[in-house]
């Protein structure tokens, strides 16, 4: 079986890098660029879809319709076209709207990178979102062969989903850049929780600002998320503030 991958961003890359230990992998992008010793073979678009019957789409999720619009045409009849963005709804929205009838649709979500997966990708969570156009034979193949691979497969909605990554993913990235923009430095009295909060910095500020700012847009419950976030920090201000008396200069010191 040959699976084809679109896409050869910093996740495209590495995913097709993944895949390659379990299939066969075809790969090819928009982007021309030259890769050394990669274990999948560079392709052009109209050799992947010719011969892949199933593709990982793995393009930003803002780029995802204008992608699907310059690809639909090249897929072929029967084909799988199986997402990767860390949003659910929003993605498969627009497959669902844009591509024939009789191409399948599956949402899928690695819950891991380049960076959190250097490692490896054993024990590691993959989310599975069948959409109206995902058979059960896709589902079930898919679904086994990721446990092959040595992923944890959680089969969840594309609004379940959603909901639980705009507090997991979504709130990590948001900390994340929060952190960098606070200039944070390491130091030779680091606590473990502070070196902690540098590596949730670091992994996150490792990814292309594009994906935090997709999350943030593209994820219907990401804006909650954030009311929360702010209404916690101000009840957490606010019980401080409660606490000093600004008068007695020698409880401020």
């Amino acid at each position: 079986m040959i699976v084809g991958v679109y896409g050869l961003g910093r996740f495209g890359a590495f995913w097709a890098t993944v895949l390659s230990d379990f299939f066969e992998v075809y790969a090819s992008s928009r982007s021309p660029r030259s890769f050394a010793d990669i274990p999948y073979k560079i392709v052009s678009q109209d050799e992947l879809f010719r011969t892949c019957d199933t593709i990982f789409l793995c393009v930003a999720i803002s780029a995802v319709e204008s992608a699907v619009v310059s690809l639909r045409d090249m897929i072929r009849p029967g084909s799988l076209v199986i997402d990767t963005c860390s949003v659910k709804e929003y993605p498969l929205g627009v497959l669902e709207k844009l591509l024939p009838q009789d191409i399948g649709i599956l949402g899928t979500h690695p819950m891991f990178g380049p960076d959190s997966a250097v490692n490896g990708i054993d024990g590691l969570p993959i989310v599975i979102t069948p959409s109206i156009r995902t058979s059960y034979d896709a589902i079930a193949f898919w679904s086994e062969a990721f446990r092959k691979m040595g992923l944890r497969v959680h089969r969840m909605s594309a609004e379940e989903h959603d909901r639980e990554a705009a507090y997991s993913q979504g709130i990590t990235h948001f900390i994340g850049r929060l952190l960098d923009r606070l200039d944070l430095k390491d130091t030779p009295i680091a606590t473990l929780g502070y070196r902690k909060l540098l590596e949730i910095r670091e992994q996150t500020c490792n990814d292309p600002f594009q994906l935090f700012v997709d999350l943030q847009k593209y994820n219907y419950h990401t804006s909650e998320m954030r009311q929360s976030l702010v209404k916690a920090l101000n009840e957490v201000l606010d019980t401080i503030n409660k606490s000093i008396d600004y008068d007695d200069k020698s409880s401020i010191r």
